[in-house]
């Protein structure tokens, strides 16, 4: 049985990091369309998610919840079981954000395509950045799952307060133009909201990491100030 539970625990590690990895490829994608003005790019970010991404999430909710109904474990393997199940949900919305960002790119295409073909989208210089840090976080987080390492886990965690930052500064940075131009204001607003989706990325790697650091040392830190 000790064995059974053990390469199925080891299937289910497997299938949330192909989750995380096929995540990670459409968060890169959904920036990239957005700034080579790639609509197809795009609209395979979309699909990517609806066809795929939430398929495997499913997928792996199932299995878990499978193996506890089959093997009802304890300790360390339901720690490691009902943190998946945590992470898988908190992966899922993830590559949402993801596809939300690459649905800005083909509304912004539709709303104004001579400008969108001609101009691109001109994103505030601390957005390059705050993607940077963002793409770090999220990398992270994977390495920290399978490393089993909280030190990075924590790293995360303290990581967060720059993304948060970096989007205050593009929020001010966009309301100050459209201040100037009222008439950007719909067209820079998509912007902001890339840079919101951002910041919720960072949002769940930290919910993320927060759950490793219960899988690994048994405490809930995600009522604690870890920064």
């Amino acid at each position: 049985m000790a064995k059974n539970i053990q390469a199925e625990i080891a299937k289910v590690k497997n299938n949330i990091l192909y989750l995380g990895a096929t995540v990670e490829e459409n968060i890169h994608k959904a920036v990239k369309s957005l700034l080579t003005r790639d609509v197809k790019m795009a609209r395979e970010v979309i699909r990517r998610d609806k066809e795929e991404i939430d398929c495997i999430e499913i997928n792996v909710e199932e299995e878990c919840m499978r193996i506890l109904a089959l093997h009802q474990p304890v300790a360390s393997d339901l720690r490691f079981l009902v943190t998946v199940l945590k992470i898988n949900t908190d992966l899922e919305r993830i590559g949402d954000l993801a596809a939300k960002i690459a649905d800005k790119v083909v509304l912004l295409s539709e709303m104004d395509p001579a400008r969108f073909v001609a101009q691109g989208i001109q994103m505030p210089e601390v957005f390059s950045a705050m993607f940077d840090k963002t793409i770090w976080m999220y990398k992270k987080t994977l390495d920290a799952f399978v490393n089993e390492d909280t030190d990075l886990a924590y790293k995360v965690c303290l990581a967060d307060d720059e993304v948060d930052r970096a989007k205050r500064t593009i929020r001010d940075q966009l309301e100050e133009i459209i201040m100037q131009d009222s008439r950007q204001h719909v067209y820079l607003g998509k912007q902001l909201s890339v840079a919101r989706s951002l910041e919720r990325i960072a949002d769940h790697c930290t919910s993320i990491c927060e759950d490793i650091i219960y899988m690994m040392q048994g405490r809930i830190v995600r009522h604690h100030n870890v920064r």
